[in-house]
């Protein structure tokens, strides 16, 4: 005889899925704006790094096809590990690794190809800050998403 067991979905899945989506569109509009390379969009993030839109736009187009690959499987995956986690699947905790991977190669190549120009010290700061902020959040859904997978809310 095989019995299912229920287990009850807790209140804190659909706060920290809700917030995880809300938070990854924010990364996959930054994908898409840059992809389509919406002027003012680019404008603003150039502004900010105190670099010209035109270098903008150059650097992101020397991204090599595997770091730009990496760079939408991070995005991506954190996309769909929100949507899986919010449909109480396991797999959400798959998309989550993979975006971590395409976290992992795309901070290492941005490390070692910096954006040109001087950067101001108030862009370098909020890149960092916001670096720390991506990692903090993906390691921490990755963990989540983990951690209901082995009590079974997630199946």
């Amino acid at each position: 005889m095989n019995e299912t067991i229920s287990v009850k979905t807790p209140w804190h899945l659909w706060v920290v899925g809700a917030l995880s989506f809300l938070f990854n569109l924010g990364g996959a509009n930054d994908y898409l704006q840059s992809q389509l390379r919406n002027e003012s969009y680019i404008k603003a993030a150039s502004d900010i790094s105190g670099i010209s839109t035109e270098e903008m736009v150059a650097y992101m187009d020397s991204f090599p096809l595997w770091a730009q690959t990496f760079w939408a499987l991070g995005v991506w995956g954190a996309v769909l590990g929100s949507l899986l986690l919010l449909f109480r699947t396991r797999f959400a905790f798959h998309a989550f690794a993979v975006s971590l991977l395409g976290l992992a190669v795309t901070t290492v190549f941005q490390f070692f190809n910096p954006m040109p120009g001087e950067m101001s010290s108030d862009g370098k700061t909020f890149s960092t800050v916001f670096m720390i902020v991506i990692w903090a959040v993906m390691l921490g859904l990755t963990y989540y998403a983990h951690r209901m997978t082995a009590k079974g809310v997630l199946r």
